[in-house]
């Protein structure tokens, strides 16, 4: 398993850091890679909400069913997803700071099986290099929002 880690401020309350990630409609507003994403479970955003994304990986499209595992109102949300042999987890954890949010986003990444094993580091390497990237892009998605 390859574990990977970066954190931004956000001037943003957790709150409504909170409020944009939880939905999952905002995925592709903000995490690279992203084409498309959805809800298939009733709202609110709770530990077993389920979802699809399509996402670009390395150049190929491909469909994941995400289910989140964990969902603290203002405080933490992580999802677990598979994709092309790999299992993705990605958590984001929302500590209040300097009148905004210290948003840190880890996310591990483990191939299913061990024909999938070779390319863990590849498929890790490749997700980041798009941490800095998502988080930018998180923080002007939120900037951009009216309050």
């Amino acid at each position: 398993m390859r574990r990977i880690q970066r954190s931004a401020h956000i001037d943003a309350p957790p709150a409504r850091v909170y409020a944009f990630l939880s939905d999952p409609t905002n995925l592709p507003l903000w995490q690279t890679g992203v084409i498309s994403s959805e809800r298939t479970s009733p709202p609110p955003t709770v530990a077993g909400s389920t979802g699809r994304a399509v996402f670009d990986v390395m150049g190929q499209q491909m469909t994941a069913n995400t289910t989140v595992r964990e969902a603290v109102p203002d405080r933490r949300l992580v999802v677990a997803s598979s994709v092309g042999g790999m299992s993705v987890v990605g958590s984001l954890d929302l500590v209040p700071a300097d009148g905004g949010t210290q948003v840190t986003f880890k996310s591990e990444v483990k191939a299913e099986s061990i024909f999938m094993g070779p390319l863990e580091r590849l498929v890790a390497d490749a997700a980041e290099k798009e941490l800095d990237p998502s988080l930018a892009r998180l923080r002007a998605a939120l900037s951009a929002l009216p309050e």
